[in-house]
């Protein structure tokens, strides 16, 4: 499971970013049938200094692109959130705000709820008076713990496959749900890449137990045989490479303990800590804690 924020920024920015078409098609049809899709660029991310509460924030994905038919670039503006947090409508708008007053152009602010419980999240920030309408700021809205996985676990949709994994699903349902997710990557034929990056993405939210295992395999015996069979050539696939990362791994850290036994046995020689690294390889402060765990 993800635990840490890096990660689920890290995983939410791969997987929109290599498939942000499709994301648009599945959820936003109006601004995906709007879009342009063959002027795309995701630009660098945004840093936002907060002096007050004396913090920074980064936007995590931002696009450029245009509208078919008309001229100038626009922005969409694309925000994963992983945990509850207070006024976070008005965040959207601070760095709407921002990101406007620095690019000028129009900007598409969309955020994504990945939490573990479903919310009900404001999809909007106004500022009135009770005699005047100062602002009313929109933003799209995706809570995915409200959508229902079943609905969409029969398409051939990427995003749709990976997200399975934070929709709406039962307990009991964990192992029906890998099992549709699989189905849809042996539909689609993805290159190995990209199907490494929807599997990684899925595992890191949804990774079944030894008992669930042990169900999965049984419900893949159910169904037809030639699907059965592609989902195991997927499935060889991925342990394959992971036990060769496994042995690079592994070759990687033999090396490695070898240069600190070297090291280790020149230091007890009394060859100065400059020589001793030279010799290795390794940097200047590793030899020294190494001597200072000698005394």
């Amino acid at each position: 499971m993800v635990n840490d924020r890096t990660d689920h920024d890290r995983l939410f920015k791969e997987l929109l970013q290599t498939f942000f078409s499709e994301f648009m098609y599945l959820f936003f049809p109006a601004a995906y049938r709007a879009i342009d899709f063959s002027h795309l660029r995701f630009l660098q991310q945004e840093v936002f200094t907060d002096i007050t509460a004396g913090e920074k924030n980064l936007v995590d994905i931002l696009v450029e692109t245009r509208l078919k038919q008309e001229p100038g670039m626009i922005l969409v503006h694309v925000e994963t959130q992983a945990y509850a947090q207070k006024d976070f409508n008005e965040r959207m708008f601070r760095y709407f705000s921002r990101l406007y007053e620095k690019y000028r152009c129009r900007i598409l602010p969309v955020a994504v709820f990945s939490y573990d419980q479903p919310r009900d999240e404001e999809d909007s920030f106004n500022i009135e008076f009770p005699f005047l309408e100062v602002l009313r700021f929109k933003f799209y809205k995706l809570e995915l713990r409200k959508l229902q996985w079943r609905d969409y676990a029969a398409g051939d949709n990427p995003v749709a496959a990976a997200l399975l994994s934070k929709m709406g699903f039962k307990a009991e349902e964990r192992v029906k749900v890998r099992l549709e997710f699989m189905r849809m990557l042996a539909r689609m034929k993805l290159d190995p890449a990209r199907a490494e990056l929807l599997g990684g993405f899925f595992e890191a939210y949804l990774k079944l137990n030894r008992k669930e295992e042990e169900e999965f395999s049984l419900e893949l015996g159910k169904i037809d045989r030639e699907e059965a069979e592609a989902i195991m050539q997927i499935t060889t696939s991925w342990h394959e490479k992971g036990r060769a990362e496994g042995i690079k791994e592994g070759i990687k850290e033999g090396i490695k303990e070898g240069k600190l036994e070297t090291a280790r046995a020149a230091l007890k020689k009394g060859l100065p800590e400059d020589v001793v690294a030279e010799i290795t390889g390794l940097d200047l402060e590793t030899v020294r804690r190494l001597k200072g765990g000698l005394n």
